[in-house]
């Protein structure tokens, strides 16, 4: 049965003027347990490290060390800043992003492990990515084509986006395939039946 625990909650700090703040704005990490391999989606901020490690001493059976795959939902430093915790594991990030030294890049949808799926989910960043994970529930973790659950229930999407209508429909097909959505800076939320 593949597991999926949240880490850390993201959270998004905005300026007076509406920009992001990037020294208050980290995302949220999430550890999936699928087939005995342990795949962290999203290494959170630079200035949550400590944080992040504790939350892995709160996890049972898994150290950063454990970790055998990274899977980056897009590359900007609020998702990607822990990376140096993970030396050993395969990191992931789709070919629309700008690269990441030594990364396996993706260019199509596909399972990684069995139960455990990318796909391409774009409107935030060109490459932004979901990671779908198969058991009793369907959960979506979605990075910041949904970044917080505010966003899907208004109907809006990212602020930060390169293209509006793109942005919309990727939020409109995270939905149709999720029970759970976890998105990258809120905390996780149901979708199906919920009203």
């Amino acid at each position: 049965m593949n597991g999926v625990d949240v880490l850390l909650i993201g959270g998004l700090e905005r300026r007076p003027d509406g920009s992001v703040d990037p020294e208050a704005t980290f995302s949220t990490s999430t550890l999936v347990s699928a087939r005995g391999k342990k795949i962290l989606v999203d290494t959170s901020a630079s200035f949550v490290r400590a944080s992040l490690e504790d939350a892995f001493r709160d996890v049972k059976r898994c150290r950063p060390e454990d970790v055998e795959i990274v899977v980056l939902t897009h590359a900007h430093p609020d998702h990607t800043g822990n990376l140096a915790l993970f030396p050993d594991a395969e990191v992931y990030v789709h070919a629309g992003e700008a690269p990441v030294p030594g990364a396996v890049i993706v260019e199509e949808d596909g399972e990684i492990v069995p139960g455990v799926e990318l796909i391409h989910t774009p409107g935030h960043t060109a490459g932004s990515m979901t990671v779908l994970v198969r058991g009793v529930n369907t959960v979506a973790i979605a990075g910041d084509a949904i970044p917080l659950r505010a966003n899907y229930a208004e109907g809006k999407p990212p602020a930060l986006n390169i293209d509006f209508a793109l942005a919309m429909e990727s939020m409109r097909r995270i939905a149709s395939l999720a029970d759970v959505i976890i998105p990258g800076h809120d905390r996780p939320f149901a979708v199906r039946g919920d009203g």
